[in-house]
């Protein structure tokens, strides 16, 4: 801000009117992001201390331990920095300020000439003020951190894509919108940049032991804590079955091309797990349920929780009313939450309120598992590999594609009983798909 005086008692006479500049810092601090959060990581700055900002620019990235967020300057102005990188930050901590400025206001001309040192100043003043300013688009074709990582993935060359964000910079949505260019047409040459070659690691010396220690993000703390909560406040026990996922597989085979051709995605197990699960639910509430206090809390509705691994760690969003849902229906909300949790874009919404986790431990190979309950659940069932086994199948020993499942459970509310019976129930349903269809 610029507040202009008149000099009245530095010079005898004085026939112009000065300036001073005083600079405004705005603090942006850490936002509110969820009842239950209360503290989040600064995962990295998108601008750097010193560099200028414009309004409703992401700044950085925060990480709590349910999603990502992004910082976003409320002014324009020079970024300074005050927190770092890997910093835990309470809610409504500071982590930098702008220093926000104006134009210098113009002083009303006097009658008497100004002198030829004060000519001499306007004139560079004249000509500073009409140079092109290079802020306004040094950041044009420049991917953020963000979406650099991201176009790095997909093999995208920056030049090929136009940045929407202030002064032409590639955004993280920019990034996530563009498609690799096809190759240049014949006789076109097409000019890139030379590839930096990077530095080669240095061999390690045999015999050399080495350690590497680095802080554990907030997500990963707050998984290890409600873990071995789960551990000392529930009563877990677990119940295996296995599963011949011979007729599923056929009828995948049978129809997954014409699915996909209809609906748009693939035909995978998941679905039929689900809608399983929720069959199962309905003749077996207690496994649905949950403690609160002294109550136990039935749902009439299946809001399945999937596991998902996710780059900054396991994420957990919820499928919403999974029991009113086709198998088309279902397969289209875990390819959009699976895409949501890899681009770490999944709210809060979306990961909180399940009645119900399957999570598959036999996409990386797993044959066997105890699952830990998704608290304040009460159950979560366990996928694993799927591997051709000798089975006795009327009288004959013959070989079957076989899935092991696993249910761990919460003995507090959900009885043995009721808990062989709901996977007896969901093994009948996945022997013979025929049943899910008829609701049999």
């Amino acid at each position: 801000m610029y507040v202009p005086f008149t000099c009245d008692n530095l010079h005898t006479t004085c026939n112009s009117q000065h300036t001073t500049i005083i600079t405004m810092s705005l603090e942006i601090k850490v936002p509110p992001v969820g009842e239950s959060i209360t503290e989040v990581t600064l995962a990295s700055w998108i601008k750097k201390d010193g560099d200028a900002v414009q309004m409703d620019e992401v700044i950085a990235e925060l990480e709590s331990d349910k999603a990502t967020f992004e910082l976003t300057a409320t002014e324009a102005g020079t970024l300074k920095t005050v927190a770092k990188e890997g910093d835990t930050l309470p809610i409504g901590a500071v982590v930098c300020t702008i220093e926000a400025g104006g134009t210098p206001a113009t002083a009303p001309a006097k009658t008497a000439e100004p002198t030829k040192e004060e000519a001499k100043e306007e004139e560079k003043l004249a000509i500073a003020t009409s140079a092109p300013s290079k802020q306004s688009t040094y950041a044009s074709g420049t991917p953020s951190p963000a979406a650099a990582k991201i176009l790095a993935e997909k093999g995208v060359d920056p030049i090929s894509v136009n940045g929407n964000g202030v002064g032409g910079r590639i955004t993280k949505e920019d990034a996530l919108n563009a498609q690799k260019s096809a190759s240049p047409e014949v006789g076109k040459t097409e000019s890139k940049p030379a590839p930096v070659a990077a530095a080669p690691a240095p061999a390690p010396k045999p015999g050399e032991r080495s350690e590497k220690r680095e802080m554990m993000s907030s997500l990963r703390k707050t998984v290890a804590k409600r873990l071995v909560t789960v551990k000392n406040e529930t009563a877990m026990l677990t119940t295996f079955n296995e599963v011949d996922m011979a007729p599923i597989m056929e009828l995948r085979g049978r129809y997954k091309d014409k699915f996909k051709e209809k609906y748009g995605v693939g035909l995978g197990f998941m679905s039929f797990f689900t809608k399983a699960v929720t069959e199962a639910l309905k003749e077996w509430p207690a496994v649905g349920a949950r403690i609160e206090g002294e109550e136990v809390v039935y749902s009439n509705f299946a809001d399945i929780s999937i596991a998902v691994s996710a780059p900054k760690g396991l994420v957990v969003p919820v499928i919403r009313n999974a029991e009113s849902m086709t198998l088309a229906e279902i397969e289209k909300a875990v390819a959009g939450l699976a895409v949501k949790a890899r681009d770490g874009k999944l709210t809060l919404e979306e990961m909180t309120g399940g009645t119900f986790t399957i999570t598959n431990g036999g996409v990386f190979g797993s044959m066997m598992s105890t699952p830990i309950i998704n608290s304040p659940q009460s159950a979560i069932l366990g996928m694993h590999n799927i591997i051709e086994r000798p089975v006795a199948v009327n009288g004959q020993v013959v070989i079957r594609p076989m899935m092991y499942v696993a249910l761990s459970y919460d003995h507090r509310i959900i009885d043995g009983r009721e808990s062989v019976s709901f996977l007896v129930r969901v093994k009948q349903l996945l022997e013979d798909p025929t049943r899910l269809l008829l609701g049999v």
